[in-house]
């Protein structure tokens, strides 16, 4: 039944059916996750996969240096950053890059030494077989041998490239020009000329 109202006189109709109130809707649980369908997840864009990879070479900034060019229209401002790597296994490298920003300086660096690379052999106890002393220009870099447990007692730039080198137990000593890039290339000097064990023990008879 039905109520009517009409000019103020109410009437029922019978027969009529009422139009149930919308019920408001049950509120929500805590959200269950059931387990997740197996199956072969969509490849990804590699991002991840090259990131995972590793590295051939370790990497290490030794100095950054702000240079500057006088030309027609004033001072051009670059930096020069001097960059060592190195795989921990004989292996190594060093070079120079110029840039305008310094990042750009770290790739230019990176992409040279990768492409000027120079190997070395260790001896026993990770150390080099005798001493020697590197020359390049006014710089001279004396190493020497030592013990297992010893570690590397040098400077900076002298410490990067043989522990990039490889080498873990010897002496070191500057003398002369303390510029980073001629220590390393003093380092160098004397690493390249080094000999082999059997060779040092063939010149002694």
């Amino acid at each position: 039944m039905v109520e009517k109202e009409l000019d103020g006189v109410t009437e029922t109709v019978e027969g009529a059916e009422t139009t149930p109130e919308k019920a408001s809707p049950a509120p929500r649980g805590p959200r269950t996750r059931g387990p997740r369908p197996q199956g072969d997840r969509r490849p990804g864009r590699g991002r991840s996969q090259r990131m995972r990879e590793p590295k051939e070479y370790e990497e290490r900034v030794v100095s950054v240096n702000r240079v500057s060019k006088t030309v027609k229209g004033g001072r051009k401002m670059r930096f020069s950053v001097l960059v060592v790597i190195g795989n921990g296994k004989g292996k190594y490298g060093f070079a120079i890059g110029k840039a305008a920003e310094v990042p750009d300086a770290i790739k230019k660096a990176l992409v040279k030494a990768r492409s000027n690379t120079f190997e070395i052999k260790t001896s026993k106890g990770d150390t080099i077989s005798h001493e020697i002393t590197g020359k390049f220009g006014a710089c001279n870099v004396f190493l020497k041998p030592a013990t297992e447990g010893t570690g590397i007692i040098a400077g900076g730039p002298v410490r990067a490239i043989l522990e990039l080198a490889g080498i873990r137990n010897v002496y070191s000593k500057v003398y002369g020009s303390r510029a980073p890039i001629n220590i390393i290339r003093a380092t160098h000097n004397g690493l390249i000329n080094l000999k082999t064990y059997a060779r040092v023990k063939e010149l002694r008879k």
